[in-house]
């Protein structure tokens, strides 16, 4: 196995102003740096990230391990998503208060809510330990041998790292297994809500509007860790204080304009760029199409619904956004690599990559990779696709089949053994809970009978009206009495009958299956990962996304994605009121945000030219997990809030390409506007530190 100082001996320094990347913040000196400062940046590797003084890592926080937030007062005030803070928005909502049809806002400490099982993850460093986690790993290796010697010697590694007692350790892969991290971090567990918008700001333009520019949404909420006496991480405590961060990000004021440098700042979850062409064209001709049809099929039922019924509305916004979000996304990830003509491109990669192995007399090493690809990829479509069907309906769309599951996982642990029933049982007992406190049987039967077809041609609606899953109370009395009771009553239960032959087949054919074949993929791209970095040592790499903390930076721009089309990097509040459409789900507007615009009454909010902004364009290369990530300016200000990429350029996932691909952020006086002139919410104003870099 080849080590990640192949990569360091052999890539150029180049001086341009390359952009797509998502950067190790630890390794920013030398190039990286200096592409920055070509992009308009004035900071240094070490105002980014410094282990011996304050920088900007440390107002990054990870927001509950999907998200990212940042720090933006001294007194621990966090700003993330609204789509990253719905589910915590709508468990205190109820229709007596309806947080998500009105928003929140804590006018004081005292009235910030707690939220159990919500935490943010700091980073405190970085280290390097490749030759440590590869010792004694050798080429000679089966896979499984390899990763167990990994994971041995992580494991010594955590054991032995020096760290303060609250503090964590993880070491994560790069460059498919070539490179290896350690991160130690600091976990906040009492994070307090203190104010989010209306879904009609915070979500305005809701599935149309999704991932597409121009966009007019107000995608934020508020946040604020608590800290015990010492200033150190607690379980949730009323005797907690607001947490004093390292660092906390200045409000710029100012603004953005086209060329502006932007840094994105946060933990985006999974990229795959290093992938063959063979791969990309199974995804976006097969796997995604399929996954799509299913999600389409839940949303028509669980739409019609919520717009029926504000009951409905609330007890499925969250689930609804999460099945919508990836459904367009992966529509838009297929056109943009038909646009792109991303395989082609690929293919054209690839042999340049053949070419230079013949140079270097590579052949007999490397020159199988890519027509095992082929092979491979051949054997394990099917599989891959039948696989994540089963994901999708079990798991995503579908909750009777989804209590059906953990039922089955219920029953196999118990089966295994007998003495783990209690603890099953409390577990299986608040997933139940949780599952009923968002549910509606008829919408999950409508749900059923769209979905159950994509995977089986026996699709029996009647388990509905037989089952006790479909009510808590009948659900929950299916797990009391002895192991053996239980284990009779779930057995005789109709939907668990229906599902248990297709689960079973799941764990028993078609997961096992799924993972041997995967197995050989990933082996096979690691050393693919390997053999460009020697066949090609001029090309740029960065590692693929891996929910870690990461840099990457651009300039605002604006697009052209299609014909004859063009559209400017920034939206104006004009645009939300001529969206508007009233009582419409996803178009209306709040009457005070209509009363601000007709008055004019925008604070020191608007532009030079006296208008909002809401939403910037950028080239940053982002993915998910950068939701809620800060968009920092020249001088390490917040300027904006990143949600959303445009279509086409969801596709930077397998492919970036800086014509396209733009993220889509919110622009910071947007926010102080709605949290000012629309909420009144003035003490969140005065404890940020708000600044004119550009004066």
């Amino acid at each position: 196995m080849k080590f990640i100082k192949i990569l360091l001996l052999f890539i150029t320094f180049q001086v341009s102003a390359q952009q797509g990347g998502m950067w190790i913040p630890s390794l920013l000196e030398g190039m990286n740096e200096q592409e920055m400062t070509d992009l308009g940046s004035k900071l240094t590797a070490k105002d980014i990230y410094d282990v011996n003084n304050s920088s900007l890592k440390d107002a990054i926080g990870h927001f509950n391990g999907g998200c990212t937030s940042e720090v933006i007062s001294p007194k621990g005030l966090v700003l993330t998503n609204h789509h990253c803070g719905f589910s915590q928005i709508q468990s205190h909502s109820s229709l007596e208060n309806d947080y998500l049809k009105d928003g929140f806002w804590a006018m004081s400490l005292e009235e910030e809510l707690p939220n159990p099982g919500l935490f943010i993850e700091f980073i405190v460093r970085i280290e390097d330990v490749t030759t440590q986690v590869l010792n004694g790993v050798t080429e000679e290796m089966t896979e499984k041998e390899k990763q167990s010697t990994i994971s041995k010697n992580s494991n010594g590694i955590e054991a032995e790292v020096k760290k303060e007692a609250w503090q964590s350790t993880k070491i994560k892969s790069f460059y498919k297994g070539n490179q290896y991290f350690l991160f130690v971090t600091e976990r906040f567990n009492d994070i307090r809500l203190v104010g989010a918008p209306p879904s009609s700001i915070g979500k305005f333009g809701s599935d149309t509007d999704n991932w597409v520019f121009p966009r007019h949404t107000g995608d934020f909420s508020m946040f604020r860790i608590y800290a015990d006496k010492d200033n150190r991480p607690a379980e949730y405590s009323k005797d907690n204080v607001p947490y004093k961060p390292k660092h906390f990000l200045p409000v710029s004021l100012d603004g953005v304009e086209e060329g502006d440098f932007t840094m994105v700042f946060g933990f985006p979850g999974t990229t795959d760029e290093y992938l063959p062409a063979v791969a990309i064209e199974h995804i976006t001709k097969a796997y995604n199409p399929s996954n799509i049809a299913i999600r389409e099929a839940a949303l028509e039922v669980i739409d019609k619904n919520m717009k029926a019924s504000d009951d409905i509305r609330i007890k499925y916004a969250s689930k609804q956004a999460r099945i919508a979000n990836a459904w367009k996304k992966w529509i838009g990830e297929n056109l943009g690599i038909e646009k792109s003509n991303a395989v082609e491109q690929r293919r054209a990669f690839e042999a340049t990559f053949t070419k230079a192995l013949k140079e270097k007399e590579l052949e007999d090493k490397y020159g199988n990779i890519l027509p095992q690809f082929d092979v491979l990829y051949e054997k394990f479509a099917d599989i891959n696709i039948k696989r994540r069907n089963f994901i999708e309906i079990f798991l995503v769309t579908n909750e009777l089949m989804n209590m059906t599951f953990r039922a089955y996982q219920f029953e196999q642990a118990v089966t295994k053994n007998p003495e783990s029933f209690d603890k099953e049982k409390v577990s299986m007992d608040a997933i139940l809970t949780g599952v009923h406190k968002n549910y509606n049987a008829k919408v999950d039967k409508g749900v059923f009978v769209n979905v159950m077809p994509f995977y089986t041609d026996n699709v029996d609606a009647t388990i509905y009206d037989k089952t006790a899953f479909v009510n808590l109370d009948s659900a929950l009395k299916l797990f009391d009495g002895t192991p053996e009771e239980v284990l009779k009553k779930l057995n005789n239960d109709a939907a668990y009958t229906y599902a248990k032959p297709m689960i079973d087949n799941f764990y028993n054919v078609i997961n096992p299956e799924f993972e041997m074949k995967n197995e050989i993929i990933t082996a096979l791209q690691t050393e693919y990962m390997t053999a460009l970095m020697v066949a090609l040592p001029d090309a740029r790499y960065f590692p693929d996304a891996n929910s870690t903390l990461r840099v990457t930076y651009g300039q605002v721009r604006g697009y052209s994605p299609r014909d004859a089309v063009y559209y400017e990097p920034v939206s104006y509040l004009d645009g939300v009121i001529e969206k508007y459409v009233p009582g419409d789900y996803e178009f209306d507007v709040p009457q005070r945000l209509i009363d601000l615009y007709e008055a004019k009454d925008y604070g020191p909010y608007a532009d030079t030219n006296g208008k909002v902004p809401v939403c910037f364009l950028g080239t940053n290369h982002t993915t998910g997990g950068n939701s809620g990530s800060p968009a920092i300016d020249a001088h390490g200000n917040l300027v904006g809030l990143n949600f959303d990429r445009v279509w086409e350029g969801t596709m930077s996932d397998m492919n970036y390409d800086p014509e396209i691909c733009r993220n889509i952020m919110v622009d910071m006086r947007y926010v102080l506007f709605i949290v000012d002139k629309y909420a009144g919410a003035t003490r969140l104003i005065d404890e940020m530190k708000l600044v004119h870099p550009k004066k």
